[in-house]
């Protein structure tokens, strides 16, 4: 039986920690577990068979962190083929062999994907794809992606499990207690994007114990049509006799995770801490009962980075202000690549209250498809809301389809068989909700009844890509009344008949029915705000329009779903009603991320005011307004990080120009613990404090503790920060700040990671735990 069937009637045990089981074996401090795999097979199968014994259904193979970053690719073939061998050989010994299977175990890379980090992308998806290659080849039975703290890691992983394999495939994400990804993404953007392009089962692993997660995996459970994982720790590690210990037991651990079984999570299990025993506890507190009906949820969800939209709860701005028609300064910005004007207007758009954004690029004498993906990146770098890809080119909608993070709108499709062909399977294997045009071979139907009916013929050739109603949003398409005086009256009746008969949203591009006509706003604003009566979903508009910002909040506060009065308050006394884009001043370029903008602004500056008048006025409280936005949870990593760059090439230009850059005199050595490959605090933390002015030295990944204390006493610095994510390389963690100490008992030590806690820091001897990057900043400013 495929694990697809019988997740769908059975409750799925998950094994549990393997890396906590090796270090009882004897895994060294810093030493990989997958080297094992060949050193110790042994060790391996057996934990893989205690697991089996103690009732789990699936067992991942000892690969979680095997890639060709780490592993040249010979010894990372021979890494994964022991690896399956090993679990093959300890599952042929159960004899319900038809309800155990083997899972490829892929954990993340240890880098940031681009513009956060230097990791491009495709590289990402190739990396994992070597990885799912050599574990389809060994014979394993479904792959499982887990830890990811970045949706567009956890997409790159994604699509090549689905590119590379007909295997099942399962996504875990580490959440943090906020309830969002490292990088910002909630629970909801998180189905949205991996439900959208085809996961079969997703969920939640490591991260804290089950209770702080519960918030999270309710999430999943209310938006999920698919299974939903739940596979936390067994609490934090705290140090007890020098060993290092979880705070939950298993019977604790149990009894905070099977309430959410009943309430219809379907693959449980436990990460980082948890044994056999946790296991067997599990299996026993769940088999009673009865798994939770499989409900096809109806939310339609787009989403970005950070969070989801739901389309259905309110009317749904989308910004039209991004398309080159009718524009003349945009097609010229297009034109000579100025993406910087483009990025602005976009923000302006934001800022004005659009929740999403229509992007179009479409112009002769230009290769649309870099043009759209360079906009694409360049707006999701400082922007967060969710994109609409509008392009007529279906080469250039795959390219940028494929690089978006998130479950992107898509505009459009229509009733011609050709754009049907194209369109919907991009749809199917990418994810989004397709805008879908009432028109076909025959043209645009003058009545509503004739755009119904090619609705309905789309919904029916969707159907046969399995792509569901709730994932396509129909266009009846706002013709000019200047022409016809009924085309307004049959674009309203047919979103009527969409909403009632159908039971599908509907979008319009509302400024079109006023073309020729004077005071054009007036117009649109009626329009709107009659479409919204009939049952309109989202509007394409302008959010500059005062009069359209009008309608909108007005439509918002009588729309009864649970937040309009905070809405239309929102919008009537915070959002701008300004045409033009605001003036980006220095301070404004950093906050927003502007990396290109700065740079410019700074070189304009320099001639006029003084460097450190520059930095003090401009620069550092940008900064600061940043870090206090990302304590508040009101700015994610991307932003910080983007505000970071913007900020390093300000500081880029002073430099050039004269040597008073601030500096605080402070020097911090930083350096990921030995055995730990994954470097992503530590690089956050270093282009943090290097636009604050601090000088920081080094050491990179998998550090020896011995080099941290030379390299701090060899350049005479009192600060050491250490990193690591993964449980294995705690112990690691804790040799290295004891030899500090023992060797430069002056050194403050700060540390930060995944797996640590305050408690945990304090007990090895840190002088400092920092949850975050600007935590740390404060810190040291502070000495």
């Amino acid at each position: 039986m495929k694990i697809t069937e019988y997740i769908k009637k059975n409750t799925v045990i998950l094994d549990g920690g393997m890396g906590t089981m090796l270090q009882r074996c004897g895994l060294g401090a810093g030493e990989r577990p997958e080297t094992w795999n060949i050193t110790n097979p042994k060790a391996v199968e057996n934990v893989h068979r205690l697991y089996l014994e103690a009732g789990a259904n699936i067992i991942c193979t000892n690969t979680f962190g095997a890639n060709v970053l780490h592993y040249s690719l010979d010894d990372l073939e021979k890494n994964v083929f022991a690896a399956v061998k090993i679990a093959r050989a300890a599952a042929g010994d159960c004899s319900t062999k038809n309800t155990r299977w083997i899972a490829l175990d892929i954990g993340p890379t240890g880098r940031m994907l681009k513009p956060l980090g230097d990791l491009d992308f495709e590289d990402a998806v190739e990396i994992f794809a070597k990885t799912v290659r050599l574990g389809v080849e060994a014979g394993v039975d479904l792959i499982f992606i887990e830890t990811m703290s970045d949706s567009y890691e956890a997409k790159a992983a994604l699509l090549a499990a689905k590119e590379n394999s007909q295997l099942p495939v399962f996504v875990s994400c580490a959440f943090g207690e906020d309830g969002k990804l490292m990088t910002g993404a909630s629970a909801s953007a998180m189905v949205a994007m991996l439900e959208g392009m085809g996961a079969d089962a997703i969920g939640v692993n490591c991260s804290f114990g089950p209770a702080s997660l519960v918030p999270t995996v309710r999430e999943y459970l209310k938006y999920a049509s698919v299974p939903v994982i739940f596979k936390p720790n067994a609490g934090m590690p705290t140090v007890e006799n020098g060993n290092t210990v979880y705070s939950l037991t298993s019977e604790d651990f149990t009894a905070e995770i099977s309430p959410l079984v009943a309430e219809g999570v379907r693959a449980v299990g436990g990460c980082c801490g948890t044994t056999p025993e946790y296991i067997r506890h599990i299996k026993e507190a769940v088999k009673d009962i009865s798994p939770k009906p499989l409900t096809k949820k109806e939310n339609t969800l787009v989403s970005s980075y950070t969070h989801s939209i739901e389309l259905g709860n309110h009317p749904v701005l989308i910004g039209e202000r991004i398309n080159p028609t009718g524009k003349p300064r945009f097609r010229e910005a297009l034109k000579i690549g100025d993406v910087d004007y483009i990025i602005r207007e976009g923000i302006a758009e934001e800022e004005a209250g659009a929740e999403i954004l229509d992007v179009n690029v479409g112009i002769p004498g230009i290769n649309e498809g870099d043009m759209l993906c360079s906009v694409i990146s360049s707006l999701q770098a400082v922007c967060d809301l969710p994109l609409q890809i509008d392009s007529s080119d279906p080469a250039a909608m795959e390219r940028a389809m494929r690089i978006y993070n998130g479950k992107a709108m898509v505009n459009s499709v229509n009733g011609k068989a050709d754009s049907m062909a194209t369109v919907f399977p991009l749809v199917k294997k990418y994810g989004g909700v397709v805008v879908a045009l009432t028109l076909d071979e025959n043209g645009i139907p003058e009545t509503a009844e004739g755009r119904v009916k090619i609705a309905k013929k789309i919904l029916a050739e969707a159907k046969k890509y399995k792509i569901d109603k709730k994932n396509i949003i129909f266009d009846p398409l706002a013709m000019t009344v200047s022409t016809n005086k009924n085309a307004a009256k049959e674009t309203l009746d047919a979103i009527r008949m969409i909403t009632d008969q159908m039971g599908c949203h509907t979008i319009l591009g509302v400024s079109n029915v006023s073309f020729g006509l004077p005071k054009r706003d007036k117009v649109n604003a009626a329009f709107f705000t009659m479409a919204v009566a009939n049952g309109l979903t989202a509007a394409i508009a302008n959010p500059h329009s005062e009069e359209m910002k009008r309608a909108y909040a007005g439509s918002i506060a009588l729309c009864g779903c649970s937040d309009s009065l905070e809405k239309y308050i929102s919008l009537s006394t915070e959002m701008s009603f300004e045409k033009e884009m605001d003036v980006f001043d220095l301070r404004k370029a950093i906050v927003k991320g502007m990396k290109d903008r700065a740079s410019s602004l700074t070189r304009e500056l320099f001639s006029a005011e003084e460097p450190l008048e520059i930095i003090n006025r401009y620069i550092i409280p940008a900064l600061n307004e940043v870090g206090d936005g990302f304590e508040k949870k009101t700015v994610y990593l991307p932003g910080l990080l983007m505000s970071a760059e913007a900020a390093g090439a300000a500081f880029d230009v002073i430099k050039a120009g004269a040597h008073t850059a601030k500096k605080d005199g402070k020097r911090i050595i930083l350096a990921t613990v030995k055995g730990d490959v994954h470097d992503i605090g530590k690089n956050i933390l270093k282009l943090i404090l290097e636009n604050y002015g601090y000088e920081v030295i080094d050491l990179g990944k998998d550090v020896l503790p011995e080099k941290v204390v030379a390299a701090a006493l060899s350049e005479s610095v009192d600060i050491v920060g250490l990193s690591a994510l993964m449980t294995t390389t705690l112990p690691a963690m804790e040799q290295t700040v004891k030899l500090i100490k023992c060797r430069i008992p002056n050194c403050r030590v700060m540390v930060g990671g995944a797996v640590l806690t305050e408690e945990y820091a304090r007990e090895i001897g840190a002088d400092f735990y920092g949850k975050d990057a600007m935590s740390a900043v404060k810190y040291i400013s502070s000495l």
